[in-house]
């Protein structure tokens, strides 16, 4: 049988019932900003979300630095399996990573970078400014959006969404609102979480603020 030819793979339903159901209980936030994505952007926004959750939770699975990088090393291999021809290993979020690299065709460095960043952080802190970045990198060539504009203000959103409250994340989200009118609209959906890091949102306040937000053009 001949193996799968890139760009042709497709994850099962059932993988993608269970990255959609992760990103819905552990990051509610960008799991609502991605849904103003179209499929299948969305899926593929939802499948690096649940990549970075997994990353993240590194730290917490394990305080031992050596099955922490046995851990992340995993990964790597995993997110080479993805890019390639064949079938990824059977675990959900890498099943679906492997439709979604293939179909945007994101590079295997790219997802490394990620997997780099959080690798710093099992005996350091993180680098909001390299993790962050990543991971906007990934959702950008996902939107399909090229513009340093819109990557400018992607990167200073997802560098602020790892920070805690302070002005240096203030000035982070002041910097991308800036370029409010000079970004690619497609962009959106990894740029409304920046809504969330200037007030607490109640579950049912939330949707709709996103919701007018993307409306109008704004984060």
């Amino acid at each position: 049988m001949p193996e799968t030819q890139p760009n042709s793979y497709r994850a099962s339903e059932a993988s993608h019932r269970y990255v959609l159901d992760l990103v819905r209980g552990a990051d509610r936030e960008r799991f609502l900003a991605a849904l103003f994505a179209p499929e299948p952007q969305r899926g593929g926004l939802l499948a690096l979300l649940a990549f970075d959750h997994e990353l993240a939770r590194t730290r917490s699975v394990t305080k031992e630095p050596m099955l922490a990088r046995i851990r992340l090393e995993w990964w790597r291999e995993a997110m080479a399996e993805a890019v390639g021809i064949g079938k990824p290993r059977a675990q959900p979020i890498v099943d679906v990573l492997g439709e979604t690299v293939r179909r945007h065709g994101l590079a295997l460095e790219s997802l490394v970078r990620l997997i780099d960043a959080r690798e710093e952080e099992i005996e350091g802190p993180l680098d909001v400014m390299v993790a962050g970045h990543a991971l906007a990198d990934l959702e950008l060539a996902v939107l399909g959006v090229e513009d340093a504009v819109s990557r400018q203000a992607a990167h200073a959103v997802g560098a602020a969404w790892l920070m805690g409250e302070g002005a240096e994340r203030d000035q982070l989200v002041g910097d991308a609102r800036a370029l409010r009118r000079k970004v690619d609209s497609r962009t959106l959906p990894i740029l409304l979480p920046a809504l969330s890091l200037d007030r607490p949102m109640g579950p049912l306040r939330r949707p709709l603020a996103y919701w007018w937000a993307a409306k109008r053009g704004r984060y």
